[in-house]
C-alpha cells in the first residue's frame, strides 16, 4: 500500500514509514498536483483538507479524509480505513521514506556518538539518506504512541 500525504499530515508520514508503510509527503503543492501525483504513482491520497478530499474522490482516486488531532488518533484513523497494521519492526526511515537496513555495529562507529555506539548493540542505516537508527530512549515513546493508535484502532473496529 501507497500513500501520498499533503502539507498537513507530515507527522502522520514519519508514523506510517516508521510502520513499514510507503508514506511520500508533499510540504507544499496544490491540490491538482497532489491528485496528479497520486494517480500517476498509484498512490491513496490522505489528506485533513475536506475540498481536496472531496475533489480527489470525484475524479476517482482513492483518498481518505483524516481524521483525528494526535499522531496515535490520526495512525488509527488510517489504520481502521486501511486495515494497517501498525508494528515498528518493519521500519522505513522516518525522513526519507526508504528501507532501513540492519548493519554490524562497527559500521557505524564514527557515525553516531561514541556514548551511543557504547551503549547499544544494533544498529539500523537508511538506504536513501544514509541516517543511522537505534533503539534509544525514544523507542520506548516511539512503541506507546503506536500502542495507543492500535488500541484506538481496535476501538473503531469494535
Amino acid at each position: 500500500m501507497r500513500f501520498l500525504l499533503d502539507g498537513m499530515l507530515g507527522s502522520l508520514a514519519r508514523w506510517l514509514r516508521i510502520c513499514g508503510y510507503d508514506a511520500e509527503y508533499i510540504r507544499d503543492a496544490e491540490d491538482d498536483e497532489l491528485i496528479r501525483r497520486a494517480m500517476e504513482e498509484n498512490r491513496i491520497l490522505l489528506t485533513r483538507d475536506k475540498a481536496l478530499y472531496r475533489k480527489a474522490l470525484r475524479m476517482g482516486l482513492n483518498a481518505h479524509f483524516v481524521e483525528g488531532e494526535s499522531d496515535a488518533e490520526r495512525l488509527a484513523s488510517v489504520a481502521h480505513r486501511f486495515t494497517l497494521t501498525l508494528k515498528p519492526e518493519g521500519s522505513r526511515c522516518p525522513m526519507c521514506g526508504l528501507p532501513l537496513r540492519e548493519v554490524k555495529r562497527e559500521e557505524v562507529r564514527g557515525l553516531v556518538p561514541e556514548g551511543t555506539y557504547n551503549r547499544y548493540n544494533r544498529f539500523w542505516i537508511c538506504t536513501g539518506c544514509g541516517r543511522v537508527y537505534w533503539r534509544g530512549s525514544h523507542w520506548r515513546r516511539i512503541v506507546e504512541t503506536i500502542e495507543e493508535a492500535e488500541r484506538l484502532y481496535k476501538g473503531l473496529k469494535g
